[in-house]
């Protein structure tokens, strides 16, 4: 009769077995932030200009409109909204700042709150006929983009605001845009404010309550409401921050500018979509985000300033950007089932 004692396995070794590497696992956390690397390595080689620190601060000053206006879109998409009117708010945000200067000769600070009062009334429209009015946040953020616009246009009389600029009765405008309010959209300030608008967000989607509670809403709307947060009261907050940095973006733009153009923050939606829906996935957050927001906007400043410097005819970078940003989202949204 043999004693032999049979080999006992080790539970405990068994449950620390490495898992295997994952690919697709790896490319969702780790795609845009590949993206970006390679982009900066193609625009070196092809131009060692590119690395140059000016460029740099090109790059960082140009994305700062952008990733302001982003950062609205997150919040509004931390509740599970969306808000395709930040590109008019902007724009009216935009004139109404100019023409506090130049048509009614007032204080920077009178202006600036002029302007993003403005924006406000419109979130809170938006919020109400949301919120209230249970119309799907899409279609009427997209109906508010052509009214808001329409406002603007409006407003402006489908004129450029600027200084001496010839009013309705013939005589040119006296006011001036204050020296103050200049100086906001120029380096270091106009990436000072676009850094502190992604820190604070961040702070207070990540580590407040407030921005828990958003997440929560987010992920699923019944359970947040019957576990006591107030759905209504934080989606209506979350569009009035939409509104808010929307017009904070276009305020920045008109000082950058020192012009009222014709839908001037138009040009901005897409761009700040593709930021907030890039940055989704930015470190496997899987979810709105303001840091990812920021990731996602330089994506697109990298690229926009390195097709540039490759002399990249006009009429084609709309295929290189849009080829590039198919290929960053299928690397960060493709995963194994």
């Amino acid at each position: 009769m043999s004693n032999a004692v049979e080999p006992q396995t080790n539970p405990t070794s068994q449950g620390k077995q490495k898992k295997p590497f994952d690919l697709f696992q790896f490319l969702y956390k780790y795609g845009t932030i590949i993206t970006i690397v390679a982009l900066i390595i193609i625009f070196y080689i092809a131009n060692p200009l590119f690395l140059q620190p000016s460029n740099i601060i090109n790059i960082l000053r140009s994305i700062s409109i952008v990733t302001i206006i982003a950062i609205g879109l997150t919040i509004s998409l931390s509740v599970n909204g969306f808000d395709l009117s930040i590109g008019s708010v902007a724009s009216l945000s935009n004139a109404v700042v100019i023409s506090m200067f130049i048509w009614y000769s007032q204080s920077t600070v009178i202006a600036i709150s002029t302007a993003i009062l403005a924006a406000l009334v419109i979130g809170a429209l938006n919020a109400f006929l949301i919120v209230k009015v249970r119309i799907p946040d899409m279609l009427l953020t997209l109906a508010m983009m052509f009214i808001v616009q329409g406002i603007a246009l409006t407003y402006t009389r489908g004129a450029t605001i600027s200084e001496n600029m010839i009013m309705a009765d013939g005589n040119y405008a006296t006011g001036e845009i204050s020296n103050a309010f200049g100086m906001l959209g120029k380096v270091p300030w106009i990436i000072i404010i676009m850094l502190i608008t992604v820190v604070v967000v961040h702070i207070f989607l990540t580590y407040t309550k407030h921005g828990r509670y958003m997440y929560v809403i987010g992920g699923n709307q019944e359970a947040a409401r019957l576990s006591g947060i107030p759905v209504k009261k934080y989606k209506v907050i979350a569009y009035l921050l939409s509104a808010f940095f929307a017009s904070i973006g276009g305020i920045v733009l008109a000082s950058r500018v020192m012009t009222a153009e014709i839908n001037a923050g138009g040009p901005y939606l897409m761009d700040a979509v593709a930021a907030a829906f890039i940055g989704l996935s930015v470190l496997g957050a899987g979810k709105p985000n303001a840091f990812g927001t920021f990731v996602g906007a330089c994506l697109i400043g990298i690229l926009a300033n390195g097709l540039v410097m490759l002399s990249v005819p006009y009429y084609a970078m709309d295929i290189v950007k849009g080829t590039v940003f198919a290929l960053a989202l299928a690397l960060t949204y493709y995963k194994m089932k």
